[in-house]
């Protein structure tokens, strides 16, 4: 299978079982808070003997609560289920998850909060 399909769905795993509802296609019905997997990069890191890939993928965080604590906690939730740990991408080695950054906003309807982090995937085969 791809290793990016892999990774989807190891990101998926871990980012769900936090307790977020999650998805990478938004229902028009979502209820908040909820989390979307979204883009993800794939780059080449390969030697002459190892098949080798770097891989950024980016977690969109949703609340409607009135402050940033919800929004935090989401995002901390995340951190702790991503940042360092070896996911579970079958047929390949995980070196490290690490996040790159994190941001919280609010968006245009001036209600929802909006999270943003990006992680960084190293891995071979």
């Amino acid at each position: 299978m791809s290793p990016t399909v892999e990774l989807q769905k190891a990101i998926y795993l871990a980012v769900s079982a936090v307790g977020y509802t999650t998805y990478d296609n938004v229902p028009t019905d979502a209820v908040y808070p909820y989390v979307v997997i979204g883009d993800d990069t794939l780059v080449d890191d390969s030697a002459d003997d190892t098949q080798g890939l770097n891989a950024t993928i980016t977690i969109h965080s949703f609340s409607s609560y009135r402050g940033k604590a919800e929004i935090k906690k989401i995002q901390d939730d995340i951190y702790t289920a991503l940042d360092r740990v070896a996911l579970p991408i079958t047929g390949y080695v995980v070196l490290d998850c690490l996040q790159e950054f994190a941001q919280t906003f609010l968006d245009q309807d001036g209600i929802t909060r909006h999270g943003v982090q990006r992680f960084r995937v190293n891995f071979y085969k």
